[in-house]
């Protein structure tokens, strides 16, 4: 009698959950968080001995609440990041994958040191800066409208587009400063014009508040506007948006525009707000650092700004860690890159879940086998 193989179930099966109750997803983000923290502590005992366990802790609460300065530096840099964050949201909330918000920012940042450079002197300071945004929105819209028509007139891939362009971006400002600097330094020194004033005595306070007001629009925007409606209902289908009579060209322009418009904020606010002049790594990794914030964020304004603090808050005092252990610059981004494993994974539980295949009791023989 010849025996019929069956195939065997797997072990497990991942299968999409259809809801979770936001109170349970939120508890996996914090302890997907607590996890990261412990873990950058055992990896700082690992590297420094097991005295750096305790100090890891320590460290990273000195380094962004041990002193005022630390404390502004801590929203200073949130809203840079944020600003960027709220620059690529729209595009990506329409399935448009802009990967250029480094370069963007960076033609921004030129755009600005422009004005500087022709008209710093000559004009009002507070005249300049107001030259320094419409320059700065003008480079960095220029920058993010030309993938944006070829994407929607010939359908070319936009991710590799706006990657190439981050390149493009930083070897004219690389030529920029070298026609700017005749020593050759390459180092284009500190700009004594343009620069935001200080609110009550401290830096970085227009910043914060310029962001924080951008925060709140963008919120409007996505929520009660019609074009974000619009992007919204594009990223979920195009064909759909096209047959409620959506101009699906126009919205991806339109969209690319407008995270243009924010990239060269962002551009301002580095140059005329934070660092007072311009290189090629004045973005420092920011662009590629916001897409993971507003995707965390769902691309929502409220919790990509949570989620901006939370990691600016790793990162600072990760570094501080660093230099007080003596581990090293790259012990910081370990960390940062820890936290992100750990909560994008946790990301993966809250959306799916794992079933197992359950145990089966043994079949007893039939009678047919038995007889024979």
């Amino acid at each position: 009698m010849t025996n019929v193989k069956t195939d065997r179930e797997p072990l497990f099966r991942i299968i999409k959950r259809d809801n979770i109750p936001r109170g349970k997803a939120w508890v996996i983000r914090i302890a997907a968080v607590v996890i990261a923290i412990l873990v950058g502590a055992l990896v700082s005992a690992i590297l420094a001995g097991g005295s750096a366990f305790g100090a890891f802790f320590s460290g990273l609460f000195d380094g962004v609440f041990g002193t005022p300065r630390r404390i502004l530096n801590l929203f200073q840099n949130t809203a840079i990041l944020l600003c960027i964050a709220l620059a690529v949201a729209p595009a990506f909330k329409m399935r448009f994958w802009n990967i250029g918000a480094e370069g963007q920012v960076l033609m921004g940042g030129l755009g600005c040191v422009v004005c500087v450079k022709y008209l710093g002197g000559k004009i009002d300071d507070n005249a300049l800066i107001f030259v320094m945004f419409i320059m700065s929105v003008a480079f960095s819209v220029v920058w993010s409208v030309i993938p944006a028509i070829f994407k929607a007139k010939w359908r070319t891939n936009e991710t590799l587009f706006t990657l190439m362009m981050n390149y493009v971006a930083m070897q004219l400002v690389a030529l920029s400063i070298f026609a700017w600097v005749p020593s050759g330094s390459g180092v284009l020194g500190t700009l004594e014009h343009g620069n935001f004033p200080n609110v009550g005595g401290y830096p970085y306070i227009i910043n914060i508040i310029i962001v924080a007001v951008m925060t709140v629009l963008m919120f409007l925007y996505f929520r009660f506007s019609k074009h974000g409606y619009e992007l919204s209902v594009v990223g979920e289908s195009e064909n759909t948006a096209k047959y409620v009579g959506i101009n699906v060209k126009k919205v991806i322009i339109r969209t690319m525009v407008l995270s243009g418009v924010l990239c060269g904020l962002a551009g301002l606010l580095l140059v005329g707000g934070t660092s007072f002049t311009l290189a090629s790594d004045t973005v420092d990794g920011r662009g590629f650092t916001a897409i993971l914030v507003a995707w965390l964020g769902k691309f929502s304004p409220p919790a990509m700004a949570f989620t901006s603090l939370l990691y600016v808050f790793i990162d600072q005092g990760a570094k501080n860690v660093a230099t007080g252990v003596g581990i090293g610059d790259a012990f910081s981004e370990i960390i940062t890159g820890i936290f992100f494993f750990l909560v994008i994974g946790c990301e993966f539980f809250i959306n799916y879940k794992i079933k197992f295949r359950p145990r089966k009791k043994k079949e007893e023989n039939s009678v047919e086998e038995v007889a024979a």
